[in-house]
């Protein structure tokens, strides 16, 4: 394909190249204006089911309707023009067998223009990650802390903090790499499991509460900005009064790319293991 006719926005393949490369910068972004702002500073933008706890007083992200999915969808694709447009599958609407979940995603990228979607869930969504990837449709996935099982989990909490939980992380994260997603979100899991999936799998790693370690790093922006009452241990806050949204991005864009972000204050260690071990575990990766 000729660069005249190449698509001139980043997109999944692009993201899927960065595996072991330059550190990938993602934010959520929920509205055009926001999008326009963060879209020159980032890899990709996320249109996250989490806008129904941020922007419309849910409590969990579970009650998100799909409809409303597609309409910040598109205000964030009208407001950006550079960076991928990646937009969180809900609740029910994915889940149920493939196919419908094809019939969901595909509308999703035909009324919204974005140019991927992530879905939760590791070994028993592979055969579903496989069914659109085969059809046409980049999938991401999302495994570790899924918020939209917090009806099942119980809490909001992190994952894989003792060794006896790794095993299943780790399938899962293989499980979506083999199935052809493009790229799987970490979320709030020890940084010791987080760093050792990095090296395991051939996918990029986002974390979300993970390890700087991961390929990439991603926050909720009104986390980051301070504009939400409460938020996990792994939001670091980059605005600073008077200095607005723009200057914050760049700061965390910097700051993901040099890998300053997360320090070890904004990761989860495990539980069981002594400083001296856990430090030791790290540096020879097993």
């Amino acid at each position: 394909m000729s660069d005249e006719f190449a698509v001139k926005r980043v997109t999944a393949p692009d993201i899927a190249k960065r595996k072991g490369g330059a550190p990938i910068v993602a934010l959520t972004a929920y509205h055009a204006h926001t999008a326009r702002i963060i879209d020159p500073y980032v890899d990709f933008l996320l249109v996250g089911d989490s806008l129904g706890m941020v922007m419309h007083g849910y409590e969990t992200t579970v009650p998100v309707p799909l409809e409303l999915m597609i309409m910040h969808a598109q205000a964030v694709v009208r407001g950006s023009t550079r960076a991928l447009v990646v937009v969180d599958m809900p609740f029910g609407s994915y889940e149920e067998n493939p196919s419908i979940a094809f019939r969901n995603a595909a509308r999703v990228l035909k009324e919204t223009g974005c140019g991927a979607i992530k879905l939760e869930g590791g070994a028993h969504m592979a055969d579903t990650i496989r069914y659109l990837t085969e059809r046409g449709i980049p999938v991401m996935s999302h495994i570790g802390m899924t918020p939209q099982a917090i009806n099942t989990i119980g809490s909001f909490k992190p994952r894989g903090r003792f060794r006896s939980e790794w095993a299943a992380f780790e399938e899962d994260a293989r499980a979506v790499a083999e199935a052809g997603a493009f790229a799987v979100v970490l979320e709030a899991l020890a940084e010791l499991l987080a760093a050792r999936i990095t090296k395991q799998i051939a996918i990029p790693t986002i974390g979300i509460g993970a390890s700087a370690e991961c390929d990439g790093q991603i926050l909720v922006l009104e986390d980051m900005l301070g504009l939400s009452p409460r938020v996990p241990k792994f939001v670091k806050e980059y605005a600073q009064i008077g200095a607005g949204i723009e200057a914050a991005v760049k700061a965390f864009a910097g700051e993901v790319r040099t890998r300053a972000f997360p320090s070890a204050e904004y990761t989860y260690p495990m539980c069981e293991d002594a400083p001296e071990v856990t430090k030791k575990t790290k540096m020879i990766g097993s």
